[in-house]
């Protein structure tokens, strides 16, 4: 009986793994190309390929040492890349021309005390 739910907990973990990964390419697929040379990542068929790869090895060849791999590399498009490439995409980051400036803070421009 104990061995069941640990079976049943893992099988929930692979399962919460795998929605990330998805998660990850989907976002990673409905991004726009330049966003990612913008904010100096790899490119967007670079992540789609990796993150693809990552599915399909979770889906189909579901070895520990390779859903290992696979996830690393999703969490790190979760961490790294998406919140650049998201900042690109609303018009923030670099160059995005948004209109704020380095000084501005919450009430507006800093102008030193004067």
């Amino acid at each position: 009986m104990l061995l069941s739910g640990f079976n049943w907990l893992v099988s929930l973990l692979f399962l919460a793994l795998l929605v990330m990964s998805i998660f990850a390419l989907v976002h990673a697929a409905l991004q726009r190309e330049d966003a990612f040379r913008a904010v100096d990542k790899q490119t967007k068929p670079f992540w789609l390929i990796i993150l693809g790869i990552s599915v399909a090895v979770q889906l189909f060849v579901p070895m520990m040492l390779l859903v290992l791999v696979g996830v690393i590399a999703s969490i790190v498009y979760i961490v790294d890349v998406r919140p650049a490439v998201q900042g690109v995409s609303r018009g923030g980051g670099r160059g995005g021309g948004s209109g704020w400036s380095s000084s501005d803070g919450p009430y507006g421009p800093y102008n030193g005390g004067r």
